[in-house]
């Protein structure tokens, strides 16, 4: 991706975003525990974060390589659980609008007050959704 176009993107912006919250915040949300923050950071700081940001400097390769069933329909039932607050899902809203054109069995939960770790948030709701869905097949 071109620096010019990368800097006008909507993942930069969402990094940039991320980048200016506290790094230490007064406590930590109902669906995280201390000692999985200490995990990830023990994680992180033995193998690095190279991985991670790996498929995002790929992304363009990644179209590529998906770009031959563009347009194609979905033929099989589809489970799509996001939160409203993902910056993910709003960074993409006009993609996300459009699924359905191209899903004909998509069932699609928009989990209010939801961020982007959805099952960690709301790991009641996405796994009550995920039984039904399946039960229903």
């Amino acid at each position: 991706m071109e620096a010019e176009t990368y800097a006008n993107s909507a993942i930069w912006r969402a990094q940039l975003a991320v980048q200016r919250r506290p790094i230490d915040p007064p406590s930590l949300p109902g669906w995280i525990t201390k000692p999985e923050i200490d995990f990830y950071v023990d994680e992180f700081t033995r193998t690095g974060f190279g991985a991670p940001l790996n498929w995002y400097r790929n992304i363009d390769r990644s179209w590529e390589l998906l770009g031959i069933g563009q347009g194609a329909a979905m033929r099989v039932p589809v489970l799509f659980i996001a939160g409203d607050r993902d910056f993910v899902v709003a960074a993409n809203q006009p993609f996300v609008e459009r699924q359905s054109a191209l899903v004909p069995g998509l069932r699609a939960i928009m989990l209010p007050g939801c961020g982007h770790w959805t099952p960690q948030e709301r790991a009641r709701e996405v796994s009550a959704a995920m039984a039904d869905f399946l039960v229903r097949l």
